[in-house]
């Protein structure tokens, strides 16, 4: 397995705050973030490794070349996390995408780091005999494709595992808001991936039990989703 080697950490503390790691495989140079908030924290996630909902300790987002024909993606994730360092249970998320050219924002006390890949886009709600979006009919059979747009969201606070699942909603809201003021006719890709943590509860804290796009941290998440995704957009999108 080839080493991540993080670069000097440099720049103002943030919550989400991930290292940029390359390591050259199969002859490429390639790219990840590693966020590693450490324990207290509650994921939420659509991630091929770690997906669920469940406390973990790190996240992960790495490129992988294009044409991506492995079977194991989340063991391939798991290895790479280990060489960087990384310990007890994580996200990890895969894209084809340069995630060094991440965008980044932050709102009221929710962060967002969003990576952007947007060559194979479509609708969600696609007709059936639309290929557009389809996965290349290349790919090897059981192999999970990478992820083009993946979103990491971290919330200062403790959410219920229902407004877990709401964040969710909001984020795939604000992402889409995102792609269409950037001029992209598409709700997405077919294999985009979010990831929002959110402090584990703690006795005498507050639990939040909404976080749609009109609540307090809902509405923050929204905007620095929203934000991040257009920083994400400029050096890949093709309007």
């Amino acid at each position: 397995m080839p080493a991540l080697l993080p670069p000097p950490r440099t720049g103002a503390a943030r919550l989400l705050d991930p290292e940029h790691l390359t390591r050259v495989e199969d002859g490429e140079r390639l790219h990840a973030l590693l966020w590693r908030p450490g324990p207290g924290w509650r994921m939420v996630s659509s991630a091929v490794l770690g997906g669920g909902i469940a406390e973990r300790a790190w996240v992960l987002n790495a490129q992988v070349a294009h044409g991506y024909r492995r079977t194991d993606p989340a063991r391939h994730l798991a290895g790479l996390a280990r060489a960087a360092g990384a310990r007890g249970p994580g996200v990890g998320l895969m894209t084809a995408a340069d995630v060094s050219a991440h965008g980044r924002a932050r709102d009221g006390g929710a962060e967002a780091v969003a990576t952007a890949g947007v060559s194979v886009r479509g609708w969600a709600a696609a007709p059936p005999e639309c290929a557009t979006g389809a996965a290349p009919p290349e790919r090897t059979p059981g192999a999970a494709p990478p992820g083009t747009v993946n979103i990491v969201v971290a919330l200062p606070v403790a959410l219920s595992d229902a407004a877990l699942v709401n964040a969710v909603m909001t984020a795939t809201e604000a992402k889409v808001q995102a792609l269409l003021d950037a001029g992209l006719d598409c709700s997405g890709t077919p294999t985009d991936a979010v990831c929002v943590a959110a402090r584990a509860p703690r006795d005498g804290t507050d639990v939040h039990a909404f976080a749609g796009p009109r609540s307090e941290w809902g509405a923050r998440l929204a905007r620095a989703v929203h934000r991040a995704v257009r920083a994400a957009l400029p050096a890949v999108a093709h309007p």
